[in-house]
C-alpha cells in the first residue's frame, strides 16, 4: 500500500515549486512592461505587445516539446529504465531543434503573414517588426527550454525547472535595463534581450544536466530509432492539435467579445486575466500531477496513481476556490487595481459570478490535463478538446454573438470547461478500470 504522506509530500513540494517557477513569468512581464511604458514614444510597448502575441501563438503551437517530453520521460523514470529517459530527452532535442531549424528558414513570411493579420499602425507595426526579427533568433533555445524544463519535470526534479525559470527571467530584466534604459534600442532591444535571457537559461538547463548526468553514453542509431521515435511524433501531434483548439476556444472568446462592443471587451479581458492567475496557481499542482502520474503509472502503481489524482483534483478545485472567495469578497477593489474606469468595473462586477463554473470546472479539467499529459494519453486529450470545441463552445458562443447576450458567452465559456473535464473523467475512470485489471 502506498505511504499517504509520503505521496502528499512528493505533490506539495513540486506543486509548490511549480507554482513559485510559474509566478515569474508574469512578474518579468510587468517588469518589461513598466521599462517599455516610461519611453517617450508609446509605439515601442504597444509595437513589442503585437509582436508578443505572435510569439505566443507560434510558440504556445510548440508547447508539445515540453508536456510530451513530460510523461514519457517520467514513465520511463518510474519502470528505472535510465537509458530511455536520456534517449526520450535526446529525441525530443532533435525535434526543438529541427522545428527551430524551420522557424528560422521561415521567419521572413511568418513575420509578413503575422503582420498581415495583427494589424496596427504604421509605427506600432515597425516597432513590433523590429522585435520580431531580433527576438525570432532565440527560437532553438526556446524550443531547447521546453524540452529540458519537460524532462526535469518528467523526473520530478521541478527545483532544477525553477533554478532554469529564475535564471532566465533575471536575465531578461538585466537585459532590458540595459538595451531598454541605457543603450535606447528600445523593441528591438527587448526582442535582443528574450533571446539572449533564452540562451543563458539553457546554459543554466545544460550545466545542471552534465552535472548530474556524467557518463552516460548513447548513439545516434538509438536516438533516431523509428519504433520509439514514431510514437513520440504522434503524442506530440495530438498535444499539438489540442493545444490550437484551446488557444484558438480563448481567441474566439476574445473576438466575439469585441463584437459585443469596446466596454464588454474590456470587462471580460480583465475578468480573464483573474481567471489566468487563479490558471497558474493551478498548473503548479497539474504539473506535479504529471511528474507523478507519469512515474506511477510507469512502476505499474495504481494505488499510488488513484490517490495522486484525488489528490490532485482537491488541490486544483481549491484553488479555484481560493481565488474567487479573494476576488468575489471584494471585486470592486481587485478591479480598481486593473483599471480606473468605473463603467467597466460596473460591467466586470456584473458578470464577475460567471467566473465561479468557469474556474471550478476549468480547475479540474487542468487537472484532467495533467494527468493525461504523464500518462501520454494524447490521444484521449485530443479527442476530448475537438469535442469540448466544437461540439459544445462555438455553437453556444456563436448563438451569445447572435442574440447579442454577454452572459450567454460566458456561459459557453462555463460550459466548454464543464465539457472538458466530462470527457476526460468518462476516460480517466475507464483507464483506472482496465489499469486494476491487470
Amino acid at each position: 500500500m502506498p505511504d499517504r504522506n509520503k505521496i502528499w509530500s512528493q505533490f506539495s513540494r513540486l506543486t509548490a515549486i511549480n507554482i513559485l517557477s510559474n509566478v515569474t513569468v508574469p512578474l518579468v512581464g510587468l517588469v518589461d512592461t513598466a521599462m517599455l511604458g516610461h519611453l517617450p514614444d508609446i509605439r515601442f510597448l504597444a509595437g513589442v505587445a503585437l509582436g508578443t502575441v505572435l510569439f505566443d501563438y507560434v510558440y504556445w503551437s510548440f508547447g508539445f516539446l515540453r508536456m510530451g517530453t513530460t510523461g514519457t520521460t517520467a514513465q520511463a523514470f518510474g519502470r528505472g529504465d535510465r537509458r530511455e529517459v536520456h534517449l526520450v530527452l535526446y529525441r525530443s532535442l532533435v525535434l526543438a531543434i529541427a522545428l527551430a531549424a524551420a522557424i528560422l528558414l521561415l521567419q521572413r513570411p511568418l513575420r509578413e503573414l503575422g503582420f498581415l493579420l495583427l494589424s496596427g499602425e504604421a509605427g506600432v507595426e515597425l516597432a513590433g517588426r523590429a522585435y520580431f526579427d531580433a527576438r525570432v533568433w532565440g527560437a532553438p533555445a526556446t524550443l531547447s527550454n521546453f524540452v529540458l524544463i519537460g524532462w526535469f519535470l518528467g523526473r520530478a526534479e521541478s527545483r532544477n525547472v525553477l533554478v532554469m525559470t529564475v535564471a532566465g527571467n533575471l536575465a531578461n530584466i538585466a537585459l532590458n535595463y540595459v538595451f531598454i534604459v541605457r543603450m535606447g534600442l528600445a523593441a528591438f532591444g527587448a526582442g535582443l534581450a528574450t533571446t539572449l535571457a533564452q540562451y543563458g537559461m539553457l546554459a543554466v538547463g545544460l550545466w545542471i544536466f552534465f552535472l548530474q548526468e556524467r557518463g552516460v553514453r548513447w548513439v545516434w542509431r538509438d536516438v533516431l530509432d523509428r519504433e520509439r521515435l514514431g510514437p513520440l511524433v504522434r503524442l506530440n501531434r495530438d498535444i499539438l492539435i489540442r493545444t490550437m483548439c484551446l488557444v484558438s476556444s480563448f481567441a474566439i472568446f476574445i473576438n466575439f467579445s469585441s463584437i459585443l462592443g469596446t466596454t464588454v471587451l474590456a470587462a471580460n479581458s480583465i475578468l480573464l486575466r483573474i481567471f489566468y492567475l487563479a490558471a497558474y496557481l493551478i498548473d503548479g499542482a497539474a504539473f506535479a500531477c504529471e511528474s507523478l502520474a507519469g512515474i506511477f503509472f510507469g512502476r505499474r502503481d495504481c494505488d499510488s496513481l488513484r490517490k495522486l489524482i484525488r489528490l490532485s483534483l482537491a488541490t486544483g478545485a481549491g484553488f479555484a476556490v481560493l481565488v474567487l472567495a479573494l476576488f468575489l469578497t471584494a471585486p470592486s477593489i481587485v478591479l480598481r487595481v486593473l483599471t480606473s474606469h468605473q463603467e467597466i468595473i460596473a460591467v466586470c462586477v456584473r458578470y464577475a459570478p460567471w467566473l465561479v463554473p468557469a474556474l471550478l470546472f476549468g480547475s479540474l479539467a487542468f487537472i484532467y490535463d495533467g494527468i493525461f499529459l504523464g500518462l501520454t494519453r494524447g490521444r484521449t486529450l485530443r479527442n476530448a478538446m475537438i469535442l469540448s470545441t466544437f461540439v459544445v463552445f462555438l455553437p453556444v458562443a456563436w448563438w451569445a454573438v447572435r442574440v447579442e447576450n454577454n452572459d450567454l458567452l460566458w456561459g459557453a465559456m462555463g460550459l466548454f470547461m464543464l465539457a472538458r473535464t466530462i470527457t476526460l473523467w468518462i476516460p480517466a475512470r475507464s483507464l483506472l478500470g482496465r489499469f486494476d485489471g491487470r
